[in-house]
């Protein structure tokens, strides 16, 4: 004879299914959301049609992220000059990809992304994987999330040499202008834009904010200098981009740049 519990059991399960039966058809629907996240490598053959990665580039390519992952986490409250566009542009076919830079053969590399505290290093890891590049086009550049990271990047473009090119369609913008001015030489198509605009410390104090001799000007007209400007130049570049507040962009053109720098 079954115990008293187990009787009850038995009672409360014939009930439930009694319940559900009677119930309307929509009542018993139930509704699960499932959410996929995938990430799609796709394998490029180089000019001879054999793969362009190995496991161990893709194993440091996973460490890099890595470090970018916890570096964009990091520079939330970082100095920055950022600009973002509504689309991002795709950096098209590459042999190896380093961060926001597209290694597409041997002597050009593409850029389309931000500059976050990793993009240094990134930027190093690419130029040690392929030394005989020559040329960086800047795709879609917004600008800096962390702005000491961005000057470093600046200094190390002009160190390996290499000539910056900003399309046709291209577009750079606040901290991603001085990689552009950091390149050997220049070259911009006629429709490249230029966006530039202050920039702003972690409390939200933009440049004209802070006084005339403050040693955080003298950083940024140092770099102009050895980008190529002379003084005068250097400190008219320099009003022209704090002239426009943090959360707005003025675009220059190629003519408008040319006035600072020498293009090719």
């Amino acid at each position: 004879m079954a115990s008293p519990i187990a009787l009850f059991r038995t009672l409360f399960v014939a009930l439930c299914a009694a319940v559900l039966a009677l119930a309307p058809a929509h009542a018993q629907q139930g509704i699960t959301v499932t959410t996929t996240v995938s990430w799609t490598w796709e394998e490029v053959g180089g000019d001879d049609g054999d793969a362009a990665f190995d496991d161990e580039v893709l194993d440091d390519e996973a460490a890099l992220l890595d470090d970018e992952a916890l570096a964009e986490d990091a520079d939330l409250t970082a100095t920055r000059r950022y600009a973002p566009s509504a689309t991002l542009a795709t950096l098209g076919r590459a042999r190896a990809q380093y961060g926001p830079f597209a290694v597409i053969d041997a002597t050009t590399a593409r850029m389309a992304g931000d500059v976050t505290s990793a993009t240094p290093r990134q930027f190093a890891a690419m130029l040690a994987a392929f030394p005989t590049l020559k040329r960086l086009e800047m795709i879609d550049c917004p600008g800096s999330l962390d702005e000491d990271a961005n000057l470093v990047l600046a200094r190390a473009i002009r160190r390996a040499g290499l000539e910056t090119v900003v399309p046709s369609g291209g577009s750079v913008r606040s901290g991603a202008v001085e990689l552009w001015l950091a390149g050997s030489t220049r070259r911009a198509a006629p429709d490249a834009e230029f966006g530039v605009h202050s920039w702003a410390d972690e409390s939200g104090r933009e440049a004209n904010e802070y006084a005339a001799n403050d040693p955080v000007h003298a950083e940024y007209l140092g770099l102009y200098r050895e980008l190529g400007m002379d003084d005068a130049k250097a400190r008219a570049f320099y009003a022209l981009t704090n002239s426009t507040p943090f959360d707005e962009v003025r675009y220059l053109t190629r003519d408008d740049m040319a006035r600072f720098v020498a293009l090719n």
